[in-house]
């Protein structure tokens, strides 16, 4: 700064005042500081700063020396002020200093408390980290069951991880969705399916033809000899379901099943082939002397058949479970994939039906039935191999517990208990609060409740042959609500039985020629199963189409579907009395010209309106009554359920059985006409017909009053309770 800038104007006025009058330059003033100017001007013109002596202001500025001490003085004093000035300056950045030192101090003491606390806090973050930690195995499965009862609002929202939530892969691990399971699992288990029934239709559809023609049964002995193998197969579905529910798992059933079936084909090959094994041909000339098969011929080729049948038991009790073990039913995509997943696994049945009555049928009566049993073996094997490929790819479904005991322990407890009083309120019957998954009290078959009540003698840890939960008696309460459904369907399978027993005797005895082609009688039954796949076909993409667009539905529901099938097994009956009244005309009228192998001069096609309305019925039946039983089965009982729906076949075909050894019985007693005589030229095969589409009427009115009453477990009619997922089948319109 320059001297202008440091003294007060009133300095400067008589310093340049005192230079104008004495010549003295004051452009100094502008160049020098104010220090600089006063060295500067005391040295030239002051007596001070060591000037000499005799030196005085008068000489040097003469008369204006007294000026020129009143500005010296003003300049001493204002150099007074300065220092002064400076002097409190320095004491204030003294002070300042020692200010900013205390507050250097305070700061770094605050952040040693920082410091400190910061640690202090990290500490308690870890400690409780670390009992976050202790605790966290025993919260994994409560937030399993959370994630699974918020997956639908987590779908809508687009937060859904790729696990499936109730199913793991064949390590044990939690199923990935985008590497398990979907329609390529699928199709590998449904390749079991359709050799299984590729093998099976084969031998029951030709079995009634081999046994008459070559092992030379007589026709009704024939008939109840295929119905009783046939029932025996279905029958052993159920076990086959319990021990895959219980022990194995579906995926082992099917691996042995499998390979039982394909040791038992290639026996019956081996029991075909070999002349020892079967009796002599007839003799022409004799037309009644036929030997038939010995005990030991029987013996070989029953047990032949018996291991087939051990073998199509543990396939059907689970192939359909573990194909729709294949696909998540929470997840949207995937629920309307298995819906289709139905109507194909009916489709690759009848598909192997059709192979089997038109190709193996005609190996069978052209080439010879080892040939046709052989590739039945060959076909099973390479299915197997192909089912063991997609081992890493299923979805696997883990046990919960012995479903068969479950049912035992509950009708036990609740027998124990038959005379023990209700409780006033539901909520004091018996439940674990520890299961992840629940379901709530209903009021039907109270006389299980039984089981679930508390009583003085069930202190300390329940004995589950003496208390059960309310879940486990609930489970068979549904069990028991299907029960109804399954007896009213068995007579379906009664009359489906005729088809490939009476049905095919009759085409061996009628003209099957197309020009010079003869068709086997056996092979009658692919129109039967022409009629099942365009069933499907029109109803998957026709019908449903067109209830979706108008009605606003999903179709027909599964107990509508089982009506209208026993509703066609009715036409098809009366159907096949009228054809057969007809036949028998033709055969009176050929009497005096037949043999035992004249074919009578009526076309075998009119048997087509049996085959086909009976085929109509079975698409409606085998489409609405697994996915009914499947649907309303408890969680863990799928197997037992499937099982229980076959057993419908099974327990049809024992009906036959019983059906038509009553009515020899009873037709012909005292000489009377039998119906089902030996020859089936000569009986009224007819009336057995009608009989059977009477029963069908009568049963087809009990079948409608199940229906109407019966009613799915709801959860809209369930308590709340939270964390809890409460198990049950997905709601279903009743007719």
């Amino acid at each position: 700064m320059n001297v202008l800038q440091e003294l007060p104007e009133a300095i400067i006025g008589m310093i340049r005042d005192f230079g104008d009058k004495n010549s003295v330059k004051t452009t100094i003033l502008e160049n020098h500081s104010c220090e600089d100017f006063f060295s500067f001007f005391f040295e030239r013109h002051g007596r001070v700063r060591g000037y000499g002596a005799g030196v005085t202001p008068t000489k040097l500025w003469g008369s204006s020396s007294s000026r020129m001490y009143d500005l010296e003085k003003r300049l001493q004093e204002f150099e007074q002020k300065r220092l002064e000035s400076e002097h409190k300056r320095i004491e204030a950045d003294a002070e300042l200093k020692g200010e900013v030192k205390h507050l250097k101090s305070m700061l770094e003491q605050q952040a040693i408390q920082m410091v400190e606390q910061r640690r202090h806090f990290e500490e308690q973050q870890a400690s409780q980290m670390a009992e976050q930690r202790a605790h966290y195995d025993n919260m994994m499965m409560q937030m399993f069951s959370y994630i699974t009862s918020q997956s639908a609002q987590s779908r809508k929202e687009g937060k859904m991880n790729s696990f499936v939530p109730d199913a793991v892969d064949h390590k044990g691990n939690h199923a990935d969705r985008t590497k398990t399971g979907g329609w390529l699992s699928a199709i590998q288990i449904l390749g079991i399916e359709i050799c299984e029934r590729f093998a099976t239709m084969a031998i029951i559809v030709n079995l009634v033809t081999y046994l008459v023609g070559t092992m030379h049964l007589p026709s009704a002995s024939a008939s109840n000899f295929a119905s009783t193998s046939g029932g025996t197969a279905y029958l052993l579905s159920l076990f086959g379901g319990i021990v895959a529910d219980s022990f194995l798992g579906r995926y082992w059933m099917i691996a042995i099943a499998a390979t039982i079936h394909a040791g038992g084909t290639c026996l019956l090959a081996i029991s075909t082939s070999l002349p020892n094994l079967r009796p002599p041909p007839c003799n022409p000339t004799l037309s009644n002397k036929c030997v038939e098969a010995n005990s030991l011929q029987m013996g070989i080729f029953t047990m032949a058949l018996y291991l087939t049948n051990i073998g199509v038991g543990g396939i059907k009790s689970s192939v359909a479970g573990l194909g729709t073990d294949q696909f998540d039913q929470n997840d949207d995509k995937e629920k309307a994939q298995m819906a289709h997943f139905f109507s194909r696994f009916y489709f690759v049945i009848s598909s192997g039906t059709l192979l089997a009555v038109t190709v193996l049928v005609y190996l069978q009566d052209q080439v010879g039935r080892s040939w046709a049993y052989g590739i039945c073996s060959a076909s099973m094997t390479l299915a197997l191999l192909v089912f063991l490929l997609g081992t890493k790819r299923y979805r696997y479904k883990q046990r919960l517990g012995t479903p068969i005991v479950q049912i035992l322990q509950v009708i036990v407890a609740a027998v124990k208990k038959r005379k023990v009083a209700y409780p006033s309120n539901d909520s004091a019957l018996y439940e674990d609060l520890s299961q992840e998954s629940r379901i709530y009290h209903t009021d039907k078959f109270r006389c299980l409740d039984k089981a679930a009540i508390i009583t003085s003698k069930d202190s300390g840890i329940p004995n589950p042959w003496k208390l059960c939960t309310v879940t486990k008696v609930e489970k068979v309460k549904m069990l028991v609500k299907l029960l109804p459904i399954w007896a009213t369907t068995i007579i379906f399978w009664t009359i489906h039985t005729q088809l490939a027993g009476f049905s095919v005797q009759q085409a061996a005895t009628m003209d099957r020629s197309i020009g010079k082609f003869q068709i086997p009688p056996a092979s009658l039954y692919a129109f039967f199963v022409v009629s099942i796949m365009t069933t499907l076909a029109i109803y998957d993409r026709l019908i449903m189409p067109l209830m979706k667009k108008y009605k606003r539905s999903q179709g027909l529901t599964n107990l509508q579907k089982v009506g209208l099938g026993l509703l066609f097994s009715i036409l098809g009956m009366t159907a096949a009395a009228l054809v057969e009244k007809r036949r028998l005309s033709v055969v009176r009228a050929n009497r005096g010209t037949m043999t035992r192998s004249t074919t009578l001069p009526i076309s075998a096609f009119f048997l087509l309106p049996q085959f086909i309305l009976v085929g109509i019925g079975e698409a409606f039946i085998l489409s609405g009554e697994l996915a009914f039983f499947t649907n309303n089965a408890p969680k863990g009982m799928k197997a037992i359920a499937t099982g229980l729906y076959l057993t419908t076949t099974s327990f049809g075909m024992y009906l036959s059985t019983i059906l038509v050894t009553i009515i020899r019985n009873v037709t012909g007693r005292n000489g009377g006409h039998d119906w089902l005589s030996p020859r089936i030229n000569d009986g009224r095969l007819d009336y057995f017909y009608w009989f059977l589409a009477l029963l069908s009427l009568i049963n087809l009115g009990f079948y409608i009053v199940c229906a109407i009453r019966f009613r799915p477990n709801s959860i809209e009619n369930s308590p709340k309770m939270n964390g809890v997922v409460v198990d049950t089948p997905p709601k279903e319109e009743t007719v």
